[in-house]
């Protein structure tokens, strides 16, 4: 019973509110581990025949989270599904009361996105032709060069469709979070990748079935978000760059280097699709820490710290 009113909570989730598939994903994979694990406490009444769930069953689940060794962020993840699930019954009068009202989020320290440098993107981004000469290898390069140019989110880009690009403007409509719609631009590096993939590659490799998809796989059809973690682990490997690399990477690197070159930080947020600036301020506190360094590479007095400190006194 509490499954078909996860199927009820996930259609809202979808069709009121517009989440994202992989929002919808997330939501599922949390609340049907919820509901498998009441479910095995059912025979000590935190949850009966008719599928209610006391708030006790709640912190038993939020407790064996940290049993099982889950970290502190993917947890509180979790119980954040849990307590929108309820609220949502209890909004939809499916329940009388929420038992998950007085569950408590896990407080969590913000940590910073990880980035990499300015040259180890412009290596990366250039690695595949340099290495390879194959429709693919043009492929990839066009693939990176528009994530670096443009911040896209890994789902964004592989769902663009050939007609959501503007070559003459040099920009590319996607649709975010929400199905939000955005037109990012992108430069002029970017384009010439893109061009020659649309010119000598794409056609080599496209099926009917996705005519329209702008980034196939080698059979043909839409490249997937683990297709394209493929090969940027490939070519990060290649590029020689000592840090492990994720999609998401690129996009923080992309944010992070344009407010290096000071862009305005309202800029960068509808660059991102972020509905609010506090997700995008993250950023400032990375560009604080270049600018630290940048000090203390170039002025002449920064590695003088005890003069340079007794100055101030």
């Amino acid at each position: 019973m509490l499954n078909n009113k996860i199927d009820s909570f996930l259609n809202f989730m979808s069709v009121e509110r517009g989440a994202s598939e992989n929002t919808i994903s997330s939501y599922k994979t949390d609340l049907l581990q919820f509901s498998n694990f009441v479910t095995q406490l059912s025979e000590t009444s935190n949850k009966d025949n008719s599928g209610t769930v006391s708030p006790a069953g709640i912190r038993k689940f939020a407790l064996n989270l940290g049993s099982i060794g889950l970290k502190a962020s993917t947890r509180s993840r979790k119980i954040a599904s849990v307590r929108s699930f309820f609220t949502f019954l209890h909004d939809e009068g499916l329940i009388d009361s929420n038992p998950a009202q007085e569950i408590s989020l896990l407080k969590l320290g913000r940590s910073l996105p990880h980035v990499i440098t300015i040259e180890q993107a412009i290596r990366l981004v250039s690695t595949p032709t340099s290495r390879v000469s194959s429709h693919i290898a043009v492929r990839d390069e066009a693939m990176l060069q528009l994530a670096y140019a443009s911040g896209l989110r890994v789902t964004e880009l592989v769902n663009l469709d050939t007609d959501d690009l503007d070559m003459e403007h040099k920009r590319v409509r996607c649709l975010g979070k929400g199905r939000k719609e955005r037109v990012v631009p992108f430069h002029d590096q970017a384009a010439k990748r893109i061009e020659e993939y649309l010119r000598s590659s794409r056609h080599n490799i496209v099926k009917y079935q996705t005519k329209k998809a702008l980034f196939l796989n080698q059979r043909g059809f839409r490249i997937t978000r683990q297709g394209f973690w493929g090969i940027l682990r490939k070519y990060s490997k290649l590029a020689a760059i000592p840090t492990k690399i994720t999609p998401h990477t690129l996009r923080h690197s992309f944010a992070t280097h344009m407010l290096q070159g000071g862009a305005p930080i309202r800029h960068v947020q509808e660059l991102l699709g972020h509905a609010s600036i506090s997700t995008t301020q993250i950023y400032t506190h990375l560009t604080t820490e270049f600018m630290r360094e940048e000090y203390e590479s170039t002025h002449p007095r920064a590695k003088r710290k005890p003069n340079f400190v007794k100055s101030f006194h």
